[in-house]
């Protein structure tokens, strides 16, 4: 006898409930919260890439951050969206005195205009 629609949804409902409870890889467990930050940067008009390509060069192999994306933004020519997601609030703060960080920045801070929203957030899971 098929299963009506009402039965489906519980089913679903419970399964994705229990999904919910168990420890996956990749994920901040309770009492590890992970650190995550979404900032626009604005650079000097055509310096855009000029920019990206310091910020990719620089934040090779920095320890514990688990995601670091530079994207342009597709509406503004002269804007780039950074997000990233660290371990710790602690590990994202040391990485700004490595070695490589630290040149990007000073290379890069003659092309850059100013910076627009920022967002702190705490990463749950996801692709890393």
């Amino acid at each position: 006898m098929p299963a009506d629609r009402r039965d489906f949804m519980i089913a679903v409902a419970a399964t994705g409930a229990a999904a919910l409870s168990l420890p996956l890889p990749g994920l901040a467990q309770p009492g590890n919260a992970m650190y995550g930050l979404i900032g626009k940067m604005r650079t000097a008009p055509g310096k855009r890439d000029a920019v990206v390509a310091l910020l990719l060069e620089g934040t090779k192999d920095m320890p514990g951050c688990r995601s670091y994306i530079v994207a342009r933004d597709p509406a503004d020519a002269d804007a780039i969206w950074i997000t990233e997601a660290w371990d710790s609030k602690e590990s994202h703060k040391a990485s700004l005195a490595l070695p490589g960080v630290q040149k990007a920045i000073g290379q890069a801070r003659p092309m850059i205009a100013g910076f627009g929203e920022r967002f702190e957030t705490m990463p749950v899971g996801g692709q890393f």
